[in-house]
């Protein structure tokens, strides 16, 4: 396979049509059935290639790339094993919507069909995961595939697409065309449907916009906030999409998944018209569907959704519309406003309501260890309005959902899918990104040691990330849950911690370790001046499993 023939190899090829959809980043662990990609990467000086310590790390990297770009994020890795430790970040991707394209070794066109070694029938792993599933069959169709793997990312529903790689189609040697980015095209809503939206909402006294989904860019979002400021709606977000509108807007009104307000969820009860803009409104959004009762809403329902199978396929609206988030938003913008809205009063006692909620309590005088409330109001009062927070998933996040308040779109870097570990390594992502924002992860102690190893990745391209790791010693998440079903019976929650601190210096790393939060903003202040990784252990009291609950 190494002797060399005239003509391009198919790693060359693949490359080649990467660089003309404009990829400028892969991220990667090495592997021997991809051997003529990395060759070929290695001569590419416009595309930086990551290499983590994990290819579950690679993989929620690319989904952090495609939040933070709308441009799919690139992972590649290595047949059998390598495949099965990225199906975390597509399985990420799928559920956020995220445009990803995740490349996979593959055995021998020869060999398929035997179960040689490593090989994994990708069309069966992943077809209920990626939008679509593909394997070259020609050195010829390479650049076919990446053109088809990045319609398929980035049309309708953002999602993942897996695109699988013989071995011997890598290492051929041929030529095949050259392809040019093909342009997408993204529905946008008919002018009746707006009017008919209109009509609606100059009927209705209780409305609420619900704003989610994916695909959104920065012109939407003002287009966002022009429509609900000139008919003075409030604007709630979806599950984890808490950056589409700047929270100190007087039409935001909070969120709406974990540590929602309650008062916000009896909001939505109440509303007599929800315009639900991108979202699916999944079972944490609508807490169960009973926020919005499955298959037919209490409330009149305008669905905009950019995957018309989405549409009627839980709940069955009043006005469907088939249109991309972010056209949906500036067609709501030019809409005449509603003269004279009846709800004024709604929308001002929903904001007061988010205002009262998102400010953190008194801390509790009985707690051991770091008010992590007055942590996350610090932090919300002195980050700047382009700090990107990244966080896994955890009991912790309820404080990092409720007491942040997000400024700008694609600042907010959390897991659709509740995957644990995915803070550490979309923040590394988004510092190499952005290295002159601040990029913050905030990760419980068992959410952290999921990728932990990833600080190396961190120190390797100098992503000078803060991780704060809130350490209460067991998988509090988890633990809530028994106290509530088997109270007075813990098991396999309890954690036993390596030293934080010496871990993350045994790195290169900044770390120190604070148990008061009157502490927090000078370690904050000196991990943010080390110009290397740094981390932050915050030891907080395991009693306190939610801002308002504790343990008996």
């Amino acid at each position: 396979m190494s002797q060399r023939q005239d003509g391009s190899s198919g790693g060359e090829i693949l490359v080649e049509a990467l660089c003309r959809q404009g990829v400028d980043t892969v991220y990667c662990v090495p592997g021997e059935s991809f051997l003529p990609v990395l060759d070929a990467l290695r001569d590419r000086a416009g595309v930086r290639t990551v290499v983590t310590r994990h290819e579950g790390a690679a993989a929620y990297m690319a989904d952090a790339y495609g939040k933070l770009t709308g441009r799919p994020g690139i992972c590649i890795v290595t047949r059998g094993p390598g495949a099965t430790h990225a199906a975390n970040g597509v399985h990420a991707a799928r559920e956020g919507s995220s445009p990803m394209i995740l490349f996979v070794g593959q055995v021998d066109s020869g060999f398929l069909g035997r179960e040689a070694f490593q090989e994994v029938d990708y069309g069966r792993m992943f077809g209920g995961m990626a939008k679509r599933v593909l394997q070259a069959d020609r050195l010829e169709r390479i650049p076919e595939l990446v053109m088809q793997a990045f319609a398929a990312a980035l049309s309708g529903r953002p999602g993942p697409v897996v695109v699988a790689l013989p071995e011997d189609i890598l290492f051929a040697r041929g030529s095949a065309p050259a392809l040019p980015p093909l342009p997408v095209s993204r529905a946008a809503p008919a002018a009746g449907e707006m009017a008919a939206l209109r009509a609606l909402l100059a009927g209705a006294r209780r409305p609420l916009v619900i704003a989610g989904g994916s695909g959104w860019d920065a012109p939407a979002g003002a287009a966002l906030a022009r429509f609900a400021a000139a008919n003075d709606l409030p604007v709630a977000a979806a599950f984890r999409r808490q950056d589409l509108l700047d929270n100190r807007d007087r039409q935001y009104v909070g969120q709406l998944g974990l540590a929602a307000s309650p008062r916000l969820a009896q909001r939505v009860k109440d509303a007599d018209l929800l315009l639900v803009l991108g979202s699916r409104m999944g079972d944490v959004s609508s807490s169960g569907y009973t926020l919005l009762e499955s298959p037919r809403p209490r409330q009149a329902l305008v669905h905009v959704h950019a995957d018309p199978d989405e549409l009627g396929r839980t709940y069955l609206p009043a006005l469907p519309i088939n249109a991309a988030p972010a056209l949906a938003a500036h067609a709501l913008a030019a809409l005449e406003p509603v003269s004279a809205p009846a709800w004024g009063e709604w929308t001002r006692e929903a904001r007061a309501d988010y205002e009262a909620h998102s400010t953190p309590p008194a801390p509790h005088p009985d707690l051991d260890g770091v008010d992590f409330a007055e942590v996350m109001g610090w932090l919300d009062a002195h980050l700047p309005d382009d700090a990107i927070l990244a966080n896994g998933a955890g009991n912790y996040t309820v404080w990092v959902h409720r007491f942040f308040r997000y400024r700008r779109l694609a600042t907010e870097l959390a897991p659709v899918n509740g995957a644990m570990g995915y803070g550490l390594p979309a923040a590394i992502a988004a510092k190499l990104r952005h290295p002159e924002r601040t990029v913050v992860c905030i990760a419980g102690d068992g959410c952290f040691m999921m990728y932990p190893q990833e600080l190396a990745t961190a120190m390797q391209y100098g992503a000078a990330v803060v991780v704060v790791v809130v350490n209460n010693g067991m998988f509090g998440t988890i633990r809530m849950h028994q106290e509530r079903e088997y109270p007075g019976r813990p098991c396999a929650t309890e954690l036993r911690n390596p030293d934080f601190v010496a871990f993350a210096r045994s790195f290169g790393a900044y770390a120190e370790r604070i148990s008061g939060a009157g502490e927090f903003p000078a370690a904050f202040a000196r991990a943010a001046a080390a110009g290397v990784p740094a981390l932050i252990e915050l030891t907080v009291d395991p009693r306190q499993i939610t801002p308002q609950a504790r343990l008996a």
